[in-house]
């Protein structure tokens, strides 16, 4: 009776600890969704952007031969 007493009251213990690692992780990744939740990686310059003047307006047609010579000579 003893040793299914302690067998139990180890196995609580075992469980309350995953329990709590469990819960602080999950606080640990809203914490941390939460600081970058305004953090913009990708922001607006400051100053006016260059803007694009010159270049190949209508891009070249891939046909199928020439996709299936870029598979030949590029592999897969």
């Amino acid at each position: 009776m003893r040793r299914a007493l302690k067998l139990t009251f180890d196995g609580m213990k075992v469980f309350l600890l995953f329990t709590s690692c469990t819960i602080l992780f999950y606080f640990a990744i809203l914490w941390i969704n939460e600081e970058y939740e305004s953090y913009h990686r990708y922001e607006k310059p400051k100053e006016e952007t260059v803007e694009k003047v010159s270049g190949n307006e209508e891009p070249e047609k891939d046909t199928f031969v020439n996709r299936m010579m870029f598979f030949y000579e590029n592999g897969e």
